[in-house]
């Protein structure tokens, strides 16, 4: 008399479509409860160290226009001129942020060009533009 019933000779298939239903779940679960927050600077080098305050007068905040220049101090500046006048200044960290209409190349080239010239810069992501009721 035999109380076990014998393994069959070939494998089970392991059904892998309840396996899956469950990772999709999981993953629209993730989607739906997650959110992305907005920030308003993103900081690209941080060279503060931990615990030290951070003091002094606000960072310069220089806006890469649709024509590719910089307005900075309420003037629109080409590129190399106002590398000079951020030298001459003294200026080593600024907020960079871009207009609605700026093109992609003219903030690559700005955020480029301080850093290669030893300025670090924060960039600055623009808020959306309200529409008018």
């Amino acid at each position: 008399m035999q109380l076990v019933d014998p393994r069959p000779s070939r494998p089970i298939p392991i059904r892998i479509t309840p396996l899956i239903d469950v990772v999709f779940i999981l993953l629209v679960f993730f989607m739906l409860t997650s959110r992305l927050l907005p920030t308003s600077f993103l900081e690209l080098d941080n060279s503060t160290a931990p615990g030290q305050s951070v003091d002094g007068d606000p960072l310069p905040e220089l806006v890469v226009e649709a024509s590719g220049q910089v307005r900075w101090q309420d003037q629109a500046w080409a590129l190399p001129a106002l590398m000079q006048e951020l030298r001459r200044s003294q200026v080593t960290e600024v907020n960079l942020a871009t207009s609605g209409e700026a093109q992609l190349t003219d903030f690559t080239r700005t955020l480029t060009t301080l850093k290669t010239a030893g300025i670090e810069p924060h960039w600055q992501r623009s808020a959306p533009a309200q529409e008018s009721e």
